[in-house]
């Protein structure tokens, strides 16, 4: 036999740019979770943002562009290290993480971020970590969070005491960015939330439908982005 002919080893090369276009797919799907969006809303932020309505057919930049109006909803990706526990998902974590992105659609958190939830948890619960903290416990870290939204407004029961549906906290919740808007002159005292979601957003909520709870989280962030960036505004509270 004669000798053939071996062709040199090729290096496998590695793919950053599809490595990269994989982690912004990624972290979509958690921002959806994250923020607690239905798919109808999700697909309808994500056709403004880049006209397309499924992340696979969206190219890189189209894709950057939704991460873009993602956190504007108040989504924030965790840092992408090594050996970084995940955020906690069981049911008591979850409805904090919402009422802390909430609060800071109001302006009383300054960072929505999960180190600085976990952080506050870590005070009220004496836990190091959120996932490790015990579910008998999740009463507590709740109450906190909800009086830090009374007081600044929020009202998380009915006039009885009774307790609320999610759209009726999620309308409370606008209305209470609204009242801090007029405050600080943004909006005129005898606004509408319909006259303010037009007038500041450019959104309608008054619809031949009722209006959803989901959409209501919508407005309540972009009304909070509003309310961040009007001068004077100082966010704060206990957090």
């Amino acid at each position: 036999m004669g000798n053939a002919a071996v062709a040199p080893a090729v290096p496998a090369q590695f793919d950053r740019s599809a490595q990269h276009r994989r982690s912004m797919i990624a972290k979509a799907n958690i921002a959806k979770g994250q923020l607690g969006m239905v798919d109808d809303d999700y697909r309808q932020l994500m056709f403004d943002a880049t006209g397309q309505t499924s992340l696979t057919t969206c190219s890189d930049a189209q894709l950057a562009r939704f991460l873009d109006a993602l956190e504007s909803k108040g989504f924030r990706p965790l840092p992408s290290k090594r050996g970084v526990a995940p955020a906690a998902q069981h049911p008591m974590a979850r409805k904090a993480r919402a009422l802390w992105i909430s609060l800071h659609h109001l302006g009383v958190v300054h960072n929505p971020g999960e180190p600085a939830l976990e952080a506050f948890a870590k005070r009220q619960l004496k836990c190091e970590r959120l996932v490790w903290a015990k579910q008998s416990e999740a009463n507590k870290l709740i109450e906190a969070l909800k009086g830090m939204a009374e007081r600044a407004g929020w009202a998380q029961s009915s006039p009885t005491g009774g307790k609320l549906s999610p759209r009726a906290l999620q309308e409370n919740l606008c209305e209470a960015i609204l009242k801090r808007l007029k405050r600080l002159g943004v909006a005129p005292d005898w606004w509408t939330l319909n006259r303010a979601a037009w007038s500041l957003c450019g959104t309608v909520v008054a619809q031949e439908e009722p209006v959803t709870a989901e959409q209501y989280q919508s407005l309540a962030a972009a009304l909070g982005a509003v309310l961040r960036k009007t001068p004077g505004f100082v966010a704060g509270g206990e957090a």
